[in-house]
């Protein structure tokens, strides 16, 4: 087993100061907060913490990559990377925040598919010029993803006035979130095993200087614990330092919340791709969507009716189900044949901007 003193200098000096960093800022957002400093210079120290940890899960996620394929990699630290959301979801619902959870939540969707993905194709794009990957995999996942949308259509629809389920929005959230979970379940062990249309394990050779894989592994998930504590200051703090600025409760939970939640894909993910590792960056980073969609989203309709501040459903405005439609649409037409250009992921950029543009001026959230 290693020595707690050798693990410094088998991190390298990059992950070890990436890790001192990442711990002392987030124990001096507790500190912060327990003082009671300003809420605004807590929310920009928990930030800075949720960002650092997410660079410490994602050079985990790199050595991960070394022993394991792209698509075992893309879903474990997806599912790491998605835990700072998760948690602060849960502590934004227990303070009455339903909106900024449920914008979030599509915010997140929008944020890999749209920002994420197309800063992968662009930075990848302009470095390597056409990128290749493994078509059928992302084929299934895209495919998918059309269907988690298909989800949140429907109810929104069927409970609008005069239809058949007209007031009874929750208990059609609940039906089709158990739903998405069990099709969630299934893809687990298809990506994995195989099947047609499922993702390919490719043969890689370790590196002699990789971390060892315990190591890794708890770097992982020292990572998504930390995160997942520091996101309960983040949200505590969100509120009033959102409501100083006067931002609109939908641009909040849209755009802030989203990117904040989804730091981990946003930085390993355009890594990947600037590498031109594009198997490992297009699981990961729809992978991370794919969970946000059929796992975290009606996890959370779920939790919600148990934890109180208000039951969250999968009915949502007009302008939100039609931009995560146009968003998973315009993505699998891209991702189709398996290859991505940097003006494909400037397209993705385009149609993320004008979302973003399209709350903007929502009437402003109240501390």
């Amino acid at each position: 087993m290693q020595s707690l003193a050798s693990i410094p200098s088998t991190l390298g000096r990059t992950a070890t100061t990436v890790g001192v960093v990442a711990i002392s800022t987030a124990v001096l957002s507790f500190v912060l907060n327990g003082i009671g400093a300003s809420q605004t210079i807590v929310f920009v120290v928990s930030a800075i913490a949720l960002a650092a940890l997410a660079v410490l899960i994602g050079q985990g996620t790199d050595e991960l990559g070394q022993r394991f394929g792209p698509a075992t990699t893309g879903i474990l630290q997806s599912a790491l990377g998605n835990l700072p959301e998760l948690f602060i979801s849960i502590f934004a619902l227990r303070a009455g925040l339903v909106v900024v959870v449920q914008t979030a939540l599509i915010g997140s969707i929008l944020a890999n598919l749209l920002l994420v993905l197309g800063l992968a194709f662009l930075v990848g794009g302009l470095r390597h010029g056409t990128q290749t990957f493994h078509g059928p995999a992302v084929r299934t996942m895209a495919t998918l993803l059309l269907l988690a949308v298909a989800a949140l259509a429907i109810p929104t629809l069927a409970t609008a006035p005069g239809e058949p389920d007209a007031g009874h929005e929750i208990d059609l959230s609940v039906i089709v979130s158990v739903v998405l979970l069990v099709v969630f379940a299934a893809s687990i062990p298809f990506s994995l095993r195989g099947g047609h249309g499922a993702s390919v394990e490719v043969d890689v050779t370790i590196d002699e200087e990789a971390w060892p894989l315990p190591l890794a592994l708890g770097v992982l998930v020292v990572g998504a614990v930390g995160a997942a504590l520091t996101s309960d200051l983040f949200v505590e703090a969100l509120k009033p330092t959102m409501a100083s600025l006067g931002l609109s409760e939908a641009f909040v939970g849209l755009v802030i919340v989203a990117i904040a939640g989804n730091a981990v894909e946003n930085l390993v993910g355009i890594q990947a791709a600037a590498a031109n590792k594009t198997d490992l960056a297009t699981s990961l980073i729809l992978n991370s969507s794919l969970q946000v969609a059929i796992a975290l989203t009606p996890a959370l309709v779920l939790i919600s009716l148990v934890i109180g501040g208000g039951a969250l459903t999968l009915v949502l405005s007009p302008l939100l189900l039609g931009a995560v439609f146009l968003a998973a649409l315009l993505a699998a037409v891209i991702v189709f044949d398996g290859e991505s250009t940097w003006l494909e992921g400037l397209a993705l950029l385009g149609l993320y901007v004008i979302i973003a543009a399209s709350v903007w001026y929502g009437p402003p959230i109240h501390a």
